[in-house]
């Protein structure tokens, strides 16, 4: 199923993503098969990124590829992480960030509305 919009809500050790348009949403679940090593890595090195955080925030990145906008969502600084790995490593698709948003552990359905929201909002700055 093909979605315009696509919301991200992850944390350091996994990742939710939905796709959805008008009515219902769709959603996949991604784990950072390196969850422990990244989080040791990033208490040793003063928050540097790990090399498995990068595929991790890859692996999403090709997961959101047929939607043409994006949300991410996360607790932590994890949703900052993934919009730096689009800058940095597939900034062609660095258009597609509409926004980035601090929320703690919502439902599925809150995700989808947070979201929902921020698409409006964005849609009103644009030029008509």
């Amino acid at each position: 199923m093909s979605h315009y919009h696509a919301a991200v809500w992850l944390d350091h050790r996994s990742a939710k993503v939905f796709f959805f348009g008008l009515g219902a949403f769709e959603n996949d679940d991604v784990s950072s098969a390196s969850a422990d090593a990244h989080l040791r890595h990033r208490r040793r090195n003063d928050g540097l990124r790990a090399e498995d955080s990068q595929s991790f925030y890859h692996e999403i990145v090709q997961m959101l590829r047929p939607a043409h906008e994006w949300v991410f969502m996360g607790p932590g600084s994890a949703k900052n992480e993934l919009a730096k790995h689009v800058e940095t490593h597939d900034s062609e698709f660095r258009p597609r960030i509409v926004g980035v948003a601090t929320v703690d552990h919502p439902t599925d359905g809150q995700i989808v509305a947070q979201a929902r929201s921020l698409f409006k909002a964005a849609d009103r700055m644009r030029p008509a």
